[in-house]
Order: structure tokens, then sequence, then C-alpha cells
């Protein structure tokens, strides 16, 4: 069964643009999108509320998604995230 992912980044004050702006510089999201099993991978930006981020995925299997967590490029995301991010929000489905 695929899976799908919702994840809701509460940034820190002005965090966003930063955020973003690192993940474009290091590359990381085309990393993640040639993973094995990564069917989507984007960013979004909720109209009319700054401070959020929201990150949808799809995989193929959840098997596909574990082995994307012990990826070396999500220790630039996790970099990313102790710099910019508040909080975290993750919801998983099925699809």
């Amino acid at each position: 069964m695929m899976l799908g992912i919702n994840v809701t980044y509460t940034m820190k004050p002005e965090g966003r643009a930063g955020f973003l702006a690192g993940i474009a510089a290091c590359g990381v999201q085309a990393e993640v999108r040639r993973e094995a099993g990564c069917l989507q991978y984007d960013y979004f930006l909720p109209v009319g509320d700054e401070d959020s981020l929201l990150l949808m995925e799809k995989w193929t299997s959840r098997e596909a998604q574990k082995v994307h967590l012990t990826q070396p490029h999500m220790a630039k995301i996790a970099a990313l995230k102790e710099q910019f991010v508040a909080d975290t929000q993750v919801v998983l489905y099925d699809l």
C-alpha cells in the first residue's frame, strides 16, 4: 500500500524564506525525489500564514519511506530545521 505524509512546519520568526533558500541551495529536494519509491516531495506555502510551510510526500510503500529517513542528505534537512523550524506536525495516511 502506498503512503502519504503531510508535514506541517511552524517556522521560527521569518524562518520560512531561509529554510526554502537552504533547501534550494543544498539540492536536497532533488536528491529525495531521486530516491527509490518517492512519488512526490513538494513544499507548499499556505496562503495568509507566513509562519507555516507544508511538505507533501508520497511513497510507494512505508518501507521506501523508512529507507528515506536513513539517507545522508537527511542530515541537511535536520540542520535547516534546527535553524529555521520551531515545530513539526506529521500526519501519515495510506493511499
